[in-house]
């Protein structure tokens, strides 16, 4: 699993890997359960949290959550039926336990963002202050990453409902944001927090191409887009898998040649910038990086013995 993270306490450092591989959990084990007669030691630990249910070893772990983007912190009892293994290791006090904190997001829109100022420099270089709904950014500090129409930026300034981003040469060549202008909307998703529903996929944030919508299709209750993409990642869209379209978990429909459509409900018109995309208008692409992983393997394993 990709998603681990590292706390510990003065006597016992744990690390829990899960099955759900974007989700992580925070736990500090507590002096007691060293105490205990069947756990003395790291080895017996391991072994407890191993195969304890669920329900055991979060009754012998009282856990502390602190996220690192200071939105919340929360104390508590925790049951989390996606416990997968525990290793422990012994910290001395006052030891820095290294973490490696990931921006994900799910895909899942939380909503549109508004261009309030865009600030150009020399070299390339652009501020962009984009104006958020009531409370959407509340709790936010400086460093969070908040996608915007998928491309995970970073926050430099915080005001209200107001935050200010940097936006660098190659994130202006690569994605569709400096094509905005002042009043345009853009889609917005905070990164991913425990306890958050996971209703679309796993989303880095990194932008791989720019597509543009070729044609519009329209019923009562449904809208068809159709999108031409560079021909090279093509080879990532397949029927029926994920994809992330300015940032937006979305369905593939029907492929073909460099061409692929997506069907969208009423609420994602409503929450998305979809609702006003027009043929000619360019989008982010963030292909599925399972799938990716998967036809990258094939193709060099194919490769390296001349199956190509």
């Amino acid at each position: 699993a990709r998603s681990i993270r590292h706390y510990r306490s003065s006597h016992l450092h744990v690390r829990l890997t899960y099955s759900d591989p974007i989700m992580p959990a925070l736990f500090l084990a507590q002096p007691a359960i060293r105490a205990s007669p069947k756990v003395t030691n790291d080895r017996a630990c391991r072994s407890f949290c191993r195969y304890s249910s669920p329900a055991t070893v979060s009754k012998a772990f009282h856990h502390t959550i602190s996220w690192r983007n200071g939105v919340r912190s929360t104390r508590g009892t925790l049951l989390y039926p996606g416990i997968k293994r525990v290793a422990a290791r012994e910290v001395q006090p006052g030891r820095r336990v290294a973490s490696s904190p990931t921006a994900l997001f799910t895909g899942i829109v939380q909503g549109l963002s508004e261009v309030k100022k865009m600030e150009k420099k020399p070299d390339d270089f652009m501020t962009l202050t984009m104006r958020f709904p009531s409370g959407a950014v509340d709790g936010v500090q400086i460093g969070a990453s908040i996608a915007i129409n998928g491309t995970c930026l970073t926050v430099t300034k915080q005001e209200g409902d107001e935050c200010c981003f940097d936006l660098i040469k190659e994130t202006l060549r690569a994605t569709n944001l400096g094509d905005l202008d002042i009043g345009s909307v853009a889609n917005f998703e905070r990164s991913a927090r425990m306890g958050d529903e996971i209703g679309g996929h796993q989303v880095s944030g990194h932008v791989d191409c720019k597509a543009v919508v070729t044609k519009v299709e329209d019923s009562e209750n449904n809208r068809r887009l159709v999108f031409t993409v560079p021909e090279e990642w093509m080879k990532y869209i397949l029927p029926k898998g994920f994809i992330a379209i300015d940032g937006c978990s979305l369905t593939i429909g029907e492929v073909s040649g460099n061409t692929f459509s997506v069907y969208l409900i009423p609420e994602t018109l409503r929450v998305t910038v979809f609702g006003t995309k027009a043929e000619g208008d360019s989008v982010n692409i963030e292909v599925e990086r399972q799938t990716q992983a998967i036809v990258n393997t094939v193709e060099r394993y194919l490769a390296e013995r001349n199956m190509l």
